[in-house]
């Protein structure tokens, strides 16, 4: 069964200012497009052919660059689409909350450490907060398109976050102004869904 591209669930000027309406018509429409439809040929007539994409992550062959890179692609941008919303930003609340807390001290504490995590990968990757099993919550990074669930890949556990700091997801608008385009992903991140996903992978 063939991998498809998800609708947006918004329009492609729902996130702006923080996000333009371009940016979002090239990332979604041409780059997670192109991510997807090389990630059905790369497993196509494999045993992989009939795995959802979690399952293909989880116990991947990290040589095989087609399906890491393409499958990383195809999972990283399916997750952040949505927790992004037009009625984001604001703090989470209730159990994610207090994980966050736990972990960081306080919500402006895990947005620094955060912040730091994404301005900080060298080139092209992805930040994330990831859950663990019991309820801890970690903060790491990774290259180009791995993700944590792939095996030795980051901090582990579940991705809850994940920030794109790829060039493609901030350059029309931000240019070499990485650090802006992070602080601008707090006011449209979805709170409701992430803790959602939260409570389901602890």
């Amino acid at each position: 069964m063939a991998f498809e591209l998800p609708q947006l669930p918004y329009n492609h000027d729902g996130l702006e200012p923080h996000i333009d309406s371009r940016t979002m018509e090239i990332h979604h429409g041409k780059h997670h497009n192109g991510y997807t439809n090389n990630l059905n040929g790369a497993i196509a007539g494999s045993p992989l052919e009939n795995k959802n994409i979690e399952d293909i992550l989880t116990n991947l062959d990290m040589d095989n660059s087609a399906v890491r890179n393409n499958g990383g692609g195809y999972f990283n941008h399916c997750l952040f689409w949505e927790i992004m919303s037009p009625s984001g930003g604001g703090e989470p609340t209730g159990e994610l909350a207090n994980a966050i807390n736990n972990a960081y001290g306080s919500f402006d504490g895990f947005k620094d450490a955060f912040a730091k995590a994404a301005a900080t990968r060298f080139g092209s990757g992805w930040a994330w907060l990831c859950v663990h099993k019991g309820g801890e919550v970690k903060i790491c990074s990774t290259p180009n398109q791995d993700n944590p669930l792939m095996p030795g890949v980051g901090c582990g556990g579940y991705p809850i976050i994940g920030l794109d700091v790829w060039e493609h997801a901030y350059y029309l608008n931000y240019q070499n102004r990485r650090p802006d385009y992070i602080q601008a992903f707090f006011n449209v991140i979805n709170w409701d869904k992430i803790s959602a996903s939260y409570s389901e992978h602890k």
